[in-house]
């Protein structure tokens, strides 16, 4: 794949004071950065499209309402892309090491990279105990019922956009990612990870950053693991 065109999609919800941090650090080589307004309040939007981002509106509050939008928006394009990647846009992920995570598939040809929040390189505090143990959980259930060897559910990942159509991802919710990574095993798509730097977000999480938060996103995750594991 030589010069291939790339896509970012970031969800966003209330993220006025990072938003342009993230954008203004993706590389060049991208096409175009999309930035998914979850009903924000702030001036996220003013701010994304200020720092060079198009700017999608998504009423329905979900991280995945706010992918599903971006995806959308992508399959309306007379060309589109040969990857895409998705990013928060909390400034947690260093999006300059977009060129590492695609790699993978420009050089071996993988289908999906998932960006690894590896222990060291993560800044502390970076991720709340309930992330950690949850994180470690699911990947422990796809290793244990689909021989997964994903370590990690990080939000920062690439995938070319023929295999992202082809998942018809579904999730509206916290259940995003993992059913990305299910649909990966049950297709039998190529899949690797590639270790990431993570750092403290600007900002206090919406999922992480409270009890209600944790515990719906944890319900969601295992529901998913369950359900394809008895498919």
């Amino acid at each position: 794949m030589v010069n291939p065109s790339i896509k970012v999609i970031i969800p966003a919800y209330n993220e006025q004071n990072a938003i342009a941090n993230v954008i203004h650090a993706v590389p060049k080589i991208v096409d175009e950065i999309i930035v998914v307004s979850n009903s924000s309040t702030d001036d996220t939007e003013l701010n994304a499209q200020n720092a060079g981002a198009t700017v999608l509106k998504e009423s329905k509050k979900g991280y995945g309402y706010a992918c599903l939008k971006g995806i959308d928006y992508l399959k309306k394009q007379d060309k589109k892309p040969e990857i895409v990647v998705f990013l928060d846009g909390d400034y947690s992920d260093h999006p300059e090491q977009l060129t590492a995570l695609i790699a993978p598939i420009l050089a071996d040809n993988f289908d999906f990279v998932v960006g690894s929040r590896v222990k060291e390189f993560r800044e502390a505090g970076a991720m709340a105990p309930q992330q950690l143990f949850g994180n470690w959980l699911a990947t422990f259930l796809m290793t244990l019922f689909f021989q997964s060897k994903f370590t990690d559910l990080g939000p920062f990942r690439a995938i070319k956009y023929q295999t992202l159509v082809d998942l018809e991802m579904e999730d509206t919710t916290y259940g995003w990612t993992v059913e990305m990574q299910l649909k990966i095993l049950k297709q039998k798509r190529t899949y690797t990870e590639v270790p990431m730097r993570y750092r403290n977000r600007i900002g206090v999480s919406k999922v992480s950053g409270t009890i209600k938060g944790s515990i719906l996103a944890g319900i969601k995750i295992l529901g998913w693991i369950f359900k394809y594991s008895f498919k």
